[in-house]
């Protein structure tokens, strides 16, 4: 699916329900923007919260931990496992 057509466009993946409400607040800005935007606030491990994801089609999970959330940033992936690197929100 390209990006604009997905119904699965955007999955935000926190490492530790620590940064539960930062996820959130990121899926409230993208939502807010037009995009489709869900957060797995699931007990599944991280290796498993990015699986699933995958699965799922997603086009990219935005991983959140602690060096994220303390720049406002997130950590892009794309739905090929492809690191994109961190970026602004």
């Amino acid at each position: 699916w390209p990006f604009w057509l997905s119904p699965r466009q955007v999955m935000v993946v926190p490492i530790h329900k620590d940064w539960s409400d930062y996820c959130q607040e990121v899926r409230g800005k993208l939502h807010d923007a037009g995009f489709y935007a869900d957060v797995d606030l699931s007990k599944a491990t991280f290796q498993k919260k990015v699986r699933n994801a995958q699965i799922a089609q997603y086009n990219f999970q935005l991983v959140i931990g602690e060096a994220e959330v303390k720049n406002g940033t997130v950590n892009i992936r794309t739905r090929d496992n492809k690191v994109e690197g961190e970026k602004k929100v």
